[in-house]
């Protein structure tokens, strides 16, 4: 009986602790993406453009060459970005190819 009891104060310990984690993950998105916002209007008013990584002529043939997921992998490790962002990326630097 005395093993079940700390079970399940331990399970319940746990999911507390859990719980406050991503509360305070969750907060701490939602500062980072407020003040991304709020740097882009920013760079916007002062009419300031964020310079293009280098390597990306890289990235370019590759598309040019039909190659996306090497693109996507070649972008990412340019960047560091993550694979959704590299994959639009990608793509956008593709559409402005083919327009």
């Amino acid at each position: 009986m005395n093993t079940v009891f700390l079970l399940v104060m331990l399970i319940g310990t746990a999911g507390w602790i859990t719980s406050t984690v991503s509360l305070r993950v969750k907060s701490l998105q939602m500062k980072a993406d407020r003040m991304e916002r709020r740097l882009a209007l920013v760079l916007d008013h002062f009419g300031i453009e964020e310079p293009e990584p280098a390597g990306l002529d890289e990235v370019r043939a590759l598309i040019a060459a039909d190659r996306q997921i090497s693109a996507i992998k070649a972008y990412r490790q340019i960047t560091g970005a993550g694979l959704a962002e590299a994959k639009l990326a990608v793509e956008a630097l593709a559409d402005t190819r083919t327009s």
